[in-house]
């Protein structure tokens, strides 16, 4: 057997430290200005949007149905049978129409309380579906566009909201006096379903992904849901049910139109623009928190932002922006509208979508803007 020489060393030799590996130098931040990765430009490269209109063309349907299917599977949100279950639960005169409350399954999980305005007379009437804004304000959402008969704090919240972006005016309000039905449902975090801070919806939305679930995508099929429901009801024609909505209700608004049958026609304010040309340092969307309310994972390597508006053609849609909303700038805003113009020209119906950028506007829904809109809808669901 060897013998084996053990050598002692000095105490201080031992605690001395080793010196250290030679490493390559490593210069550079980790991210860029915007919370965006330094490699933000290639993987923006790598986005061309295969399944769109303009990639594929051939027969439309077919490109419909399957550019449907692949943000249906997106959601993350498996089909829902539930039965809506509508009960009023409370109806108060109002000047020219009726407010109503009422309660349904908006899916097998919850079943939610929404406010509804019918026109006085017999029906059934063109309805609106209004989609409500983020405004990272969430003690109000319903009310945001149907004033609260049944709540003072509330209303005084929502009246200040609507002189904030609607010029003091009430969306669903000045519908239902034009001959409108209207109905409003909280989204979840807002209003009866509270409790959401600006902070918490990083974590909402995360766990919802654990749970294998999306945030944006159980938005997205709840909107399905309450369209869903506007066709059963016997004061609603189910031939004539708009979507209505403003900044994040504006992407609610054409999300809806694209995955549902039942709506006939969509007003967005507020919300269109191209994915890439959005994603630039400082703007709002690169902060995380809010954005989870409209990112479907995985969605980009296959569509555009306006791609999926375009599922709804040939069905007439209105698209405002503001010229001076930092939150689209003018560049993505041009992209989208050349995408959206291109498919509706393809089928033959340029006549049926408006998009325009309202000079010396922001982030708002003023009365001109409005009035615009509502003689557009009159013009497809009351002519």
């Amino acid at each position: 057997m060897k013998r084996r020489t053990f050598v002692a060393l000095p105490a201080a030799a031992l605690a001395r430290p080793l010196p250290a590996a030679p490493t390559a130098a490593f210069e550079g931040p980790a991210v860029v200005e915007g919370n965006l990765p330094v490699f933000a430009e290639q993987l923006k490269a790598e986005l061309d949007f295969p399944l769109s209109w303009a990639r594929t063309r051939g027969d439309f349907r077919t490109w419909q149905r399957r550019a449907r299917a692949q943000v249906r599977e997106l959601l993350w949100q498996p089909e829902d049978r539930t039965p809506y279950d509508a009960e009023i639960i409370d109806e108060q005169p109002g000047e020219g129409y009726r407010q109503r409350q009422l309660l349904f399954n908006v899916t097998r999980h919850s079943r939610v309380r929404a406010t509804m305005l019918l026109p006085d007379g017999p029906g059934p009437f063109p309805t609106a579906l209004l989609l409500h804004d983020h405004g990272a304000k969430f003690d109000i959402g319903k009310e945001k566009l149907i004033e609260p008969w049944y709540d003072e704090t509330r209303r005084a919240s929502a009246q200040a909201w609507a002189a904030r972006y609607f010029d003091g005016r009430f969306v669903g309000n000045t519908l239902a006096a034009r001959g409108y039905a209207v109905l409003a449902v909280d989204a979840l975090g807002w209003g009866d379903r509270g409790g959401l801070t600006y902070e918490g919806q990083q974590a909402l939305a995360g766990n919802m992904f654990h749970l294998g679930s999306s945030l944006a995508g159980l938005l997205a099929y709840e909107d399905m849901r309450a369209a869903g429901l506007l066709a059963t009801l016997p004061e609603v024609d189910e031939r004539r049910i708009a979507a209505v909505g403003f900044s994040m209700g504006s992407y609610r608004a054409w999300q809806v139109a694209a995955l549902s049958r039942h709506i006939a026609a969509t007003v967005a304010v507020c919300w269109m623009t191209g994915l890439k040309e959005m994603m630039v340092p400082g703007n709002n969307t690169l902060r995380g928190a809010s954005a989870f309310h409209m990112l479907h994972p995985g969605l980009s390597r296959y569509l555009d932002i306006p791609d999926v508006a375009s599922i709804a053609a040939p069905r007439p849609l209105l698209v405002f922006n503001g010229e001076l909303d930092t939150l689209f700038p003018r560049p993505g805003v041009d992209v989208a509208y050349a995408k959206l113009r291109a498919v509706w020209n393809a089928q033959r119906a340029g006549d049926r979508l408006t998009t325009t950028l309202w000079p010396g506007r922001g982030h708002v829904f003023d009365r001109p803007m409005q009035e615009d809109a509502f003689a557009w809808l009159d013009r497809w669901l009351r002519p």
